[in-house]
Order: structure tokens, then C-alpha cells, then sequence
């Protein structure tokens, strides 16, 4: 029976206004209030809301048939609390059904895994907190920031205690292999990876209202034709995608809202067909083979590109890791809250330019004009609260 898997990544990170060179000692306000408020707003009134809403008629409709798993960022999740709280209580309502599973990830979105486990551990470790809290669940499942994937992270996340993580089904991770079965990462024992079906969940993400594609429009019937077509060479579809598709990426007026409604009608005309969230489809199939992935590999085709690929990003990401060792030894909460925003992955692909990364598509909306503006923006604002540290550490 296979089964369809549906995982949402819910992001949107804490933007910095602008800050110059004169600002530097003279203020340390260093978010752009406004510009946060203003954009979570909207994206609750286009996406979360409406989608939300559409999943919980869909869930009772099929009577809990409908499964579906999320992903959300500690940053969006800290926007909702200030700006949107009528869209965290949606999110709350689809936990209430027993349908909907919400996973783990860094609570900052960060590249944490990257240069420090601790605070890797520490970020995640938040995360599961505010879980528990706000949905009241204890993730089995684990996600991290913009799928970014190798042995080490695995091994890292089967000691935390976790049996699932996802990755990108990239093609030269996958070869001739299909992203349709639930492997095993090189050397874990119990931990499971579950891949994303690239083509089939960016004809949604991506190609849903490109009026240039072959398949457009694309119809829930015809989609799940060729989610039907999977039958008998594989047994979980995962169908991962930013949430944001939903009214944002693909506007209201694409029709997505209606494809969606109609979906899981048209996959469950096949009754060897379900939708199970990420860690039922875990617990029902077993490992397929092992896959051993010893270097990076992200949601890009280029790795780590989008957010370390140019000499601008690895001098900003020099510069925060440069600061751990006195936001650890200070251990207050304002300059230990800033340095983690700093980490999120956005702030690095604001600084992404053709030379570093070819998936000019997938490119964050920046809130800057260039890539060097962001770069400056945030080495003026890492330097400022560098001076800001020291002094503290010193008194």
C-alpha cells in the first residue's frame, strides 16, 4: 500500500533594518519591527490561515484519512506569538485533531550544525521544548534548517533520540535509486531517512502556475495519476514543501486552494492509497538499504552554495562563530537571543550571488537591494554587538 506524506516547512526569518557604519555604538535595536509585523501578517492572511482552515475541512471530511506533518521555525513561531497569534491558535487547532504531527528542527533555523553540536544540541533542544508546549507533542521526527544532510548530522540526531530525519532527494545522492522507500544512514542503527520526490513536490512548490510547463494546469486529477503511476516501485511519496506555496508562493488566484481541496478525493480513489505523517509512514516500512552521504547536500544541487559559496558569506559566518565563545561565557539572554537570530540560514542566502549558487529560483525574498548590502548590513551589526560583548565580558 503505498502511502503519500506530506511535510510542510513553516519559516520566516526575523529581518534586520538597515545599519550603518554611525549606527554602530549608538544603537542596538537591530530588528526591523515593522517590516516583521507587516510581512507575518500577510503571510497569515494569504497562507497559514486559509491553509489551515482547508486542512482541517479536508481532515474532517475523510474522517483523520487526511494526514499531514509540519515543520516551524522558533523565529516564525516568535512572530506569531507577537503578531499573529490567531494564526499559531489554527496551527494549535490542527494539533487538536490527532492528525497532524509537528517535527523538530533548530529553533533558530540556523546553520548550527555547521560549525558547533553543542549549539546545535542547545537549538534543537529549544525547539523540542516549545513543542511540547504549544502543540503538546515530543517529536520523533527531525528536519533540519533547509535540509541541509550528512552522516554526521544523522549520527547526531539518532543520539538525540530521534528516529526519523528527512533530506533532499537530490539526484547525485540518489543515482539510480528512488526516493520512494525509507533508508537507513551509514552507520546509524535505529534512525530512519526519508527523502523528499524532488519532481513531484516541486510541480506543486514550483512549476504549479508556470504557464510555460507542459503540465499546466496542473489538475488534482492528473496529479494523482502520477502519484498512482508509483505503485509497485516504491512505498512512501513525500511530498515536502515550504507552506508558503499555499497563497503566497501560489496565490490564492492560481487555484491552488482548490487543487489542494480537491487532492486527497482523487489520491484516495486508489484504495491501496493513504496519507500517513512522517514518522507513521517510519514505523510502517522498513529500511530499504543503507545510504552513505559523507559530504553536505541540502534542498540545492550545489550543497552548501546558497549559503557558504562566496567569500562575503564564509566572512559573515566567520564572524558569528567568532562571537560563541563570549555570548557562552556571558550567558545573557538579550545577547545570546540576537546572536541566534544572526544564525538563521536567510541571512546567508541575502548574500548569495550567481557566481556562489544556481538556484536563483529557490532565492529568499531579501529585504536588501544587493548582496553586498546585506553583507554590510550584517557585518556592521555583528561588529556593534562584537564591541557590546566585550565590553560585558569585561565589567
Amino acid at each position: 500500500m503505498p502511502s503519500v506524506c506530506f511535510a510542510f516547512e513553516v519559516h520566516q526569518p526575523c529581518r534586520f533594518r538597515p545599519y550603518g557604519f554611525f549606527d554602530m555604538g549608538a544603537k542596538s535595536d537591530y530588528e526591523d519591527v515593522e517590516q516583521n509585523r507587516s510581512i507575518i501578517r500577510e503571510v497569515a492572511q494569504n497562507c497559514y490561515l486559509p491553509m489551515n482552515a482547508l486542512l482541517l475541512e479536508l481532515i474532517e471530511r475523510h474522517q483523520g484519512r487526511m494526514r499531514v506533518s509540519f515543520s516551524l521555525s522558533g523565529v516564525v513561531i516568535d512572530q506569531l506569538e507577537s503578531y499573529a497569534p490567531e494564526a499559531l491558535e489554527s496551527f494549535q487547532a490542527l494539533a487538536r485533531t490527532g492528525c497532524v504531527e509537528f517535527l523538530d528542527e533548530p529553533d533558530n533555523h540556523g546553520l548550527s550544525c555547521l560549525f558547533s553540536e553543542e549549539e546545535f544540541r542547545a537549538s534543537v533542544l529549544r525547539h523540542r521544548e516549545r513543542m511540547q508546549k504549544l502543540f503538546g507533542q515530543s517529536p520523533r521526527a527531525f528536519c533540519n534548517t533547509d535540509f541541509i544532510y550528512n552522516n554526521d548530522v544523522a549520527h547526531m540526531v539518532e543520539q538525540m533520540g530521534y528516529s526519523t530525519i528527512l533530506a533532499d532527494g537530490v539526484n547525485h545522492v540518489l543515482d539510480w535509486r528512488s526516493p520512494h522507500f525509507v533508508y537507513r544512514p551509514e552507520g546509524c542503527q535505529n534512525l530512519k531517512l526519508m527523502l523528499k520526490s524532488r519532481s513531484l513536490s516541486d510541480d506543486i512548490a514550483f512549476r504549479f502556475s508556470d504557464r510555460f510547463w507542459a503540465a499546466y494546469p496542473l489538475m488534482a486529477e492528473t496529479f494523482a495519476d502520477w502519484l498512482h503511476r508509483v505503485k509497485g516501485n516504491g512505498e512512501v511519496i513525500n511530498l515536502f514543501m515550504n507552506y508558503e506555496t499555499f497563497g503566497e508562493h501560489q496565490r490564492a488566484d492560481t487555484g491552488i486552494f482548490d487543487f489542494m481541496r480537491a487532492l486527497p478525493d482523487q489520491i484516495l480513489s486508489d484504495p491501496e492509497f493513504d496519507f500517513l505523517t512522517v514518522s507513521e509512514a517510519a514505523d510502517r516500512y522498513g529500511a530499504y538499504a543503507s545510504l552513505d552521504i559523507p559530504y553536505h547536500v541540502s534542498w540545492s544541487e550545489n550543497g552548501l552554495a546558497p549559503w557558504l559559496g562566496n567569500d562575503m558569506q564564509k566572512d559573515v559566518f566567520r564572524a558569528v562563530c567568532e562571537c560563541q565563545g563570549l555570548v557562552s561565557y556571558l550567558d545573557d539572554e538579550e545577547f545570546t537571543g540576537t546572536w541566534r537570530k544572526l544564525q538563521t540560514s536567510d541571512n546567508f542566502r541575502y548574500m548569495s550571488t550567481p557566481a556562489s549558487t544556481h538556484d536563483s529560483a529557490r532565492q529568499s525574498f531579501s529585504p536588501h537591494k544587493t548582496p553586498l548590502e546585506a553583507y554590510t548590513n550584517l557585518m556592521n551589526i555583528l561588529a556593534d554587538l562584537r564591541v557590546r560583548l566585550v565590553a560585558r565580558s569585561s565589567q
